[in-house]
């Protein structure tokens, strides 16, 4: 494989200058949205339509969007293509949202290209009455990375959404929707129905579609949108699916069904019926991207090493044992309905207890209700979004669900993961691998744990 940092204009960048631009972006707010593609295609205009240098795989959807394009990527790469995937939103650094063959950017390309694209993007900034966003500059910094490097291919995330979505310049190949759910009502609407059509706008002329199992009321603006604009289908239980699936040690065993035949002894290293769902629809896409059909499969042994090598940090990830602590992302109700499934399917804690910060704009009262009956108690926190909900107001919540016996609240993610810990360990010695916590509710909470817990 050939080496990719080691190229002109990629080297003298120190950490003080990458904390500069990542300053810079910040500046932009982070959470600011404004949804147009007007400013983003002026800027890749002037960069000279970076994201038409290669074929891109799309990706959106309300859950499984980040793992699913994690296993796309690593499939990619067993059958040899260099890659790039921009997802959102980050856990530690702005860098991994931007990766190449499957490795964040280093400081030194993330500086160079951040150099090049600015003087642009200010010029941008000046002809508009609303300047780019952070997530426009680092679609910009993203599409440019990947053909500079250059990718075979890239796996790109929408951001939110999907017809606006800074990312839906790139008109992609193939397009891909996992499951679709309620959430982000305040920018997309409060129905299914209303949350699909915006998704749907990721389908262009002549794409094949990937789609996920979906509720007929998501499903029907999908099927209507690819009639439109003619684009090809495949859908979860008809086309392609899990055939079969076993609990295996430190993740599960697949049979999938493929477009291009049945595939079987898969060892996914992650845990949840619904990561075997992403693993089936990534396997599709892939198919679909590299031309497989009912006339040609791919080759096995490079579906498993490719699902084998697959990571997804934040999803059911375990970062300490006796007693074991895992961080799951799952921000909304249907999200954590996959975590609480797979929680009781593949873990047997005889004593478990949760640390919930969520962000002030969710389903807390939803999130609470699905954890209830699978937690022994409950920490309640806030994480350092300036979102957050107050640790108070999420703990008035909680004790109406769990009682008041069953609910502690800590001021700061350290006091509460110690809290946990403490709570989970209390009067069970010798029993310690039984005994678990877990971390959920944001990104944001899984970030500012990881932080503490993998130092």
């Amino acid at each position: 494989m050939t080496d990719r940092t080691d190229q002109p204009g990629r080297s003298g960048a120190g950490r003080g200058e990458f904390a500069a631009v990542d300053a810079e972006l910040a500046a932009r707010g982070f959470t600011r949205m404004h949804f147009s593609l007007d400013r983003i295609e002026s800027l890749l205009d002037l960069l000279g339509s970076p994201q038409r240098a290669y074929p891109s795989i799309h990706l959106t959807g309300t859950n499984g969007k980040t793992s699913t394009a994690r296993m796309i990527d690593s499939l990619l790469r067993a059958f040899g293509l260099h890659t790039g995937r921009y997802t959102s939103p980050h856990l530690e650094t702005v860098r991994e949202r931007i990766s190449l063959d499957g490795e964040p950017v280093d400081e030194a390309r993330f500086v160079a290209t951040y150099r090049e694209v600015k003087p642009l993007a200010d010029l941008v900034d000046q002809r508009s009455a609303e300047p780019l966003t952070y997530f426009d500059l680092t679609t910009a910094l993203a599409f440019a990375t990947f053909a500079d490097a250059p990718v075979d291919v890239a796996v790109v995330e929408v951001g939110l959404g999907g017809a606006e979505d800074s990312t839906n310049v790139l008109q992609a190949g193939v397009a891909v929707l996992t499951p679709i759910g309620l959430d982000h009502t305040e920018w997309l609407g409060d129905t299914l129905e209303d949350i699909a059509l915006h998704k749907a706008g990721i389908i262009h002329s002549g794409a094949t579609v990937i789609a996920a199992a979906q509720e007929e009321e998501a499903a029907r603006p999908i099927l209507e949108r690819c009639a439109e604009v003619g684009a090809t289908v495949a859908r979860e239980g008809a086309e392609f699916g899990v055939l079969r699936r076993a609990v295996a040690v430190g993740g599960q065993v697949l049979t999938l069904q493929g477009l291009g035949g049945v595939y079987d002894e898969v060892f996914l290293p992650l845990h949840g019926a619904h990561q075997a769902q992403n693993a089936a629809v990534a396997l599709a896409a892939v198919e679909a991207f590299l031309g497989a059909g009912a006339k040609r499969q791919l080759d096995v042994e490079a579906v498993r090493e490719g699902f084998a090598a697959t990571s997804s940090p934040g999803r059911l990830e375990k970062v300490r044992n006796a007693p074991t602590v895992l961080l799951d992302g799952a921000h909304n109700p249907h999200g954590m309905a996959a975590t609480v499934t797979a929680l009781q399917e593949e873990f047997a804690f005889s004593k478990l207890v949760g640390v919930l910060a969520v962000l002030g704009d969710k389903d807390a009262a939803g999130l609470l209700e699905l954890l209830e009956p699978v937690l022994d108690s409950l920490v309640v926190t806030r994480n350092s979004s300036p979102r957050a909900m107050p640790a108070d107001e999420l703990a008035e919540l909680a004790r109406e669900v769990f009682g008041p016996d069953r609910v502690q609240v800590a001021a700061a993610m350290p006091d509460a993961i110690e809290a946990a810990v403490a709570e989970a360990e209390y009067d069970v010695p010798g029993e310690l691998a039984g005994v678990g916590v877990l971390v959920t509710g944001s990104v944001v909470t899984v970030a500012d744990a990881r932080r503490l817990l993998k130092r």
